[in-house]
């Protein structure tokens, strides 16, 4: 019988199994089967901070320059990002649970046809021929009616996002085929889906496996009760180890005691939302501190920072760092969760290295 995997074992594990040597952009998202999506530019949006470690050269924009190339789509799965293209057919035809009225069917079909007859519009160009006015949005604000049914168009599977224009979705109609809609089917696709989440983020402490399970929701809310059986299922044949009370969860065809599993010598500033920092729960096992995205923190109230980066040494997370840039140079400040091991030279290096890469990877697309 293997050894159990320790707890420094899983952290090993947690680390050289997403941070996989680089390769194209459309392997990487393959490989991490969905990629994050967030907004904000600081320095980089999430998407890109997440694959300029797992992409060769990539740049800051290169998924927003390429997409429209790529068998990719934004869409939902846990949360809002990016997937290979032949996963939509786990969630769609996408039945929402939030049903829409009648006049909001009456208009969401009328943006349709104005979008078939187009083929490809920008939302102002839907406000402009509809002038659908202002709604209230998730936080309380208000925002432009048009742009707000056009997400829900998106998805409930009536449009996709052909490109960005200025970081802007310009949409154009889709179609799904129709599902196979027989429980064992609806099964099948609901086991696959907590497969992806798994594979991404795993090792995964119980815990975490059941927040994931209740996450797809999101992106596939009519299997819910079968995403619910196949987490019990999962339970039982996943392999898995407790370690200090804590049950935790890895694909069955991986041994975190695998020589495979080792870290490198690079410091790394990851995305708030990269694999290996993304779950908190997990996060605090392994590394032993509380990190916190702030973002939406009043500043008074921030103990990191706005946009606090994961700084992750080998295989230790071992402080944050907020990166801003001026005049093509970056402008880094860092803190640490414990004592700062910027005495080492050996990580005094890497980290000149990641700073290194990290203006390269800001300073737009490489010459051909």
């Amino acid at each position: 019988m293997p050894a159990t995997p320790t707890l420094d074992d899983l952290r090993h594990y947690a680390v050289a199994r997403t941070l996989f040597k680089p390769t194209t952009l459309l392997a990487a998202i393959r490989r991490l089967g969905f990629v994050q999506a967030d907004p904000i530019r600081a320095p980089a949006r999430a998407q890109d901070l997440t694959l300029r470690h797992r992409v060769k050269d990539y740049r800051a924009g290169d998924l927003e320059r390429r997409y429209a190339r790529l068998p990719v789509e934004e869409d939902c799965l846990v949360n809002y990002g990016f997937l290979p293209r032949e996963h939509l057919s786990l969630m769609h035809p996408r039945v929402s649970s939030r049903p829409w009225d009648a006049r909001t069917r009456r208009r969401a079909a009328e943006v349709l046809a104005f979008v078939q007859a187009r083929g490809a519009v920008h939302p102002r160009e839907v406000d402009q021929e509809f002038a659908h006015g202002r709604v209230t949005n998730y936080w309380g604000g208000t925002s432009n009616a048009s742009t707000h049914l056009l997400d829900g168009m998106h998805y409930r599977g009536m449009l996709r996002v052909q490109r960005r224009d200025g970081g802007t979705r310009v949409y154009t109609a889709a179609a799904h085929p129709v599902a196979d809609d027989s429980e064992a089917a609806r099964i099948q696709r609901a086991t696959r889906l907590l497969d992806l989440v798994v594979r991404k983020y795993a090792p995964l402490p119980s815990a975490s496996l059941t927040y994931l399970a209740r996450l797809l929701g999101y992106g596939a809310p009519h299997l819910a009760p079968q995403i619910q059986l196949a987490l019990r299922q999962a339970r039982a044949r996943l392999a898995g180890c407790t370690i200090d009370g804590v049950a935790w969860f890895w694909p069955s065809d991986e041994n975190p005691r695998s020589r495979r599993f080792r870290a490198d010598e690079q410091v790394r500033l990851l995305a708030p939302f990269d694999p290996v920092a993304w779950d908190r729960r997990r996060f605090e096992l392994l590394w032993g501190w509380v990190y916190k995205f702030e973002a939406y923190t009043p500043a008074a109230k921030r103990r990191f920072g706005y946009y606090a980066l994961p700084l992750l040494w080998r295989d230790r997370i071992v402080g944050w760092a907020n990166v801003g840039a001026k005049d093509g140079r970056l402008q880094p400040s860092f803190g640490y969760a414990g004592r700062s091991p910027a005495k080492d030279p050996a990580f005094r290096h890497a980290l000149e290295e990641e700073l290194d890469r990290m203006t390269r990877f800001l300073a737009g697309p490489a010459m051909a």
